[in-house]
This record gives structure tokens, sequence and C-alpha cells, in this order.
């Protein structure tokens, strides 16, 4: 029953993003900036954890985790190191998945054929 919650979970979240630029006429960037934004709110509101603790993997894969991990560092390492703790904290957490997307999307970039 995990799986069929995590599915829906995150297939749910895809419906919203899509219907964003379907209905909203929103680029996708903006999508992606609204979904990242909405898992930082929901973190800072103390929601995000339950809704992990619930539906797993499909809220921790989607682009909402991504501002869910952002919130956390900052704020795990502003208690720490005060301001500076901040932006070291941002990227601690969220680092592997910014240099993966990097390598992966210049990987891409070598083997597919640009539309121009």
């Amino acid at each position: 029953m995990e799986y069929v919650i995590a599915f829906a979970v995150g297939g749910l979240i895809c419906v919203v993003g899509q219907l964003l630029m379907d209905v909203a006429k929103l680029t996708p960037a903006h999508v992606m900036s609204t979904l990242v934004v909405t898992g930082v709110v929901l973190d800072f509101l103390g929601l995000y954890d339950k809704f992990i603790d619930f539906a797993g993997a499909g809220a921790t894969v989607p682009i909402t985790s991504f501002g869910h991990s952002l919130y956390h560092g900052a704020i795990s390492e502003a208690e720490q190191h005060g301001l500076i703790g901040i932006v070291t904290g941002i990227f601690e957490v969220t680092s592997a998945g910014i240099s993966a997307a990097i390598a992966f999307g210049f990987l891409a970039s070598l083997v597919f054929k640009p539309r121009g």
C-alpha cells in the first residue's frame, strides 16, 4: 500500500504542476519556483515532515522536496552558525542534487543535438 500512496501523491503533485501550466498559463520556470516555495512554506508550517511520513517517496522525490531540503538545511545551520549558516546550510543539504543535475545536463548536451 505504501507504493500506491507514494505513486498517487507524487502523481498528484505532477498534476498540480501540469494544471498550473495548462490552466494558469504559467511557464515551467514559474511552476518549478511555485512548487519549491510551496515545499518551503509547508516545512515552515511544520506540515512537510508529516506529509513525508504519510506519502514516503511520493513526497520526497518531487520538486517540493527540494524546497523542504533548502529550508531544513538553512534553519539547522542558522541555529548553529548564525547568518552565514543560512547560505552554507542551503548548499550543504542540496549540493549532491544540484551537482547531479549539472553533470547529467552536461552529459545530455553532449549526446543530444539541440533544436534551434
